[in-house]
Formats: C-alpha cells, structure tokens, sequence
C-alpha cells in the first residue's frame, strides 16, 4: 500500500499510531478537527470526506470494502475497511483512532441502504437487516465514539436520515421506517448528550444523484413472486426504488454545505438538504391524511390493484 502525504496517514498502515504520533511530535501540524466517517465508498459518504478534507480536517473514511477508498486514499485522505454491523470491527477503529490521535471531533453516520417492496413481501430477515444497518449500526458506533466526543466537550454526531422517514411511502416502507427510527434516535440523543458537550445533527436528504438508487433496485430482485398481489404494479414498485435519481441534487452539493456547517462552533440540529427535501415534510404536515393516501395511492399505482382485484 502506497504511503499518503506526510500529514495524513492510513490507519491500516503498519505500526500507523506509532508512526503518525511521532510524526506529530516532530512539528507536523494537527488540523483542528478529527472526523469518522461510514458508508464513503460513493455518494454522500464519499463528497463529505472530500469537502472535510479540504478543509484541514482529519478525516477517516470508512467503508466495507478497502479497495472502494482507493480515490480517497490517493488524495490522502485515511482510509479503512469497517462493517458497520460487526462491534469488532466498529471497536478496532475507534481504538486505532484513539491511539494516533487521543481525540474525535465528528462522527458521521451515514452508511445505509435502502430496502424496498411491498412489506408483506419481505421476511422478518430483510426488516432486521434494514434496521440493523439503518439503526443499530449508527447507535453502535455513538456509544463506542461517546468517550472520545466527551473529552471534546464540542465533540458532533451527525446521523444522515431522510426525507423518506419523515414522509413514508408504499414499496418502500421498512426503508422508511428505519428512517425515521433514526430520527427519533437522534432527537433522544441530542437531548441526552448536550450536558456532556456532544451536539447531535440530523441530517434529511431528499434526493441526491448516488448509488443509492441501483443499490435499491438490486434489492427487489426476486421478491415479487409470480402470484404476488402487487405483480400489475412491478413497474412501480421498481420506479418507487429509482425515485431518489429523478432530477437529484448532486451529493457534491450536499457534501460542501454539509461540512461547513460541521465545522460551526454550534451546527444546526436539523438540516433539509437537495430536491424535496422541504416539499415532502410540509406535505407531511400540512396536507390531511385523506389527500396523502389518494396522492400516494395514484403515484405508486395502487389504484390500479383496486380496480383489477377480483
């Protein structure tokens, strides 16, 4: 594995913590913020490590598989392979964090996936996985990094929801669900966490240009059965998994504005960003139930079912 530049270093290197801190003690110079960051294989993940990094930060972006960092470790930025769901994975990190740097500003939760179809379709095995993923994974890895974030006393958590937790829709409801399981996570959080100097950011992208669409539609593969009720609505089923694609915010946008306000002495605690992202939640609110299911119910082809249902 190539060395990156001087003041950035790779956990995954040999003898990394050692050799950082030395390099430290010999006058290179510590950037103001330490900040960890799931999911950066592509997408939000991937731009909020770029934007972070150059702003002087520290950051060490993480993902399943090492190789899919390569761009990112080419530019200097500290790379290493973590599963979310394994805790030893999740605790060899934030002790190799701990042993280069003694410290962690910012935590970004934002490894996920989006499960989706029909709910009676999916098995208690893909709701669990969803949740897994969406929702302990996040909590795992704030209570392994709440000590470091402590001794901050400005340490920040930032959990990437959605707009979809905010506003469900059909074929796409365990996704939803974990959504905004985060959501009030991080609310409880933020409250729970503010006499000990940690902030808790939640962010609710609406659509942003990523893999996130491919990677939905992967998941449908197969779950329709041939007498499956909602097989006249496939097409839409499908559609509801590419949605987040149409007319998206690319996650570059989202990267920049995201990272200032990381970087703020005191970060909002709820930041709506990309195409929808102010739409969905006022028609969540505003709009009575009523409206909301005959819209949803035209859009995703439900009424369709009605009317061919023997």
């Amino acid at each position: 594995m190539s060395k990156p530049p001087a003041n950035r270093f790779r956990l995954s290197d040999q003898n990394f913590a050692a050799e950082s801190l030395a390099q430290i003690g010999r006058g290179y110079v510590v950037p103001d913020r330490v900040a960890l960051i799931t999911g950066c294989s592509s997408g939000i993940g991937r731009e909020l490590a770029l934007a972070l990094h150059a702003r002087g930060t520290i950051v060490i972006a993480t993902a399943r598989r090492a190789e899919a960092l390569q761009e990112l470790a080419d530019v200097g930025i500290a790379t290493e392979a973590l599963d979310v769901n394994n805790q030893a994975d999740i605790n060899r990190v934030v002790h190799a964090i701990k042993t280069a740097y003694g410290r962690l500003d910012i935590l970004v939760n934002n490894a996920g996936y989006g499960q989706m179809g029909p709910l009676l379709e999916l098995d208690t095995r893909a709701l669990e996985a969803q949740f897994r993923t969406n929702v302990f994974a996040p909590m795992a890895l704030a209570r392994a990094c709440a000590p470091l974030l402590k001794s901050r006393r400005h340490g920040v958590i930032c959990n990437i929801g959605s707009v979809s937790g905010v506003m469900p829709t059909p074929f796409s409801g365990a996704y939803c669900a974990s959504k905004s399981a985060l959501h009030t996570l991080s609310d409880v959080l933020r409250l729970e966490l503010k006499p000990f100097g940690i902030r808790v950011v939640t962010v609710q992208p609406g659509a942003i240009a990523s893999e996130f669409g491919r990677h939905a539609e992967t998941s449908l593969r197969g779950l329709l059965a041939p007498d499956s009720w909602y097989k006249r609505s496939e097409d839409h089923v499908r559609a509801r998994a590419l949605e987040s694609q149409q007319n998206a915010t690319l996650a570059r946008d989202l990267a920049k504005r995201l990272a200032a306000e990381l970087l703020r002495k005191r970060p909002s605690t709820l930041l709506r960003i990309g195409n929808k992202s102010s739409l969905l939640p006022w028609m969540a609110r505003w709009l009575p139930r009523w409206l909301r299911d005959r819209i949803l119910s035209k859009r995703f082809g439900l009424k369709r079912l009605q009317l061919t249902n023997p």
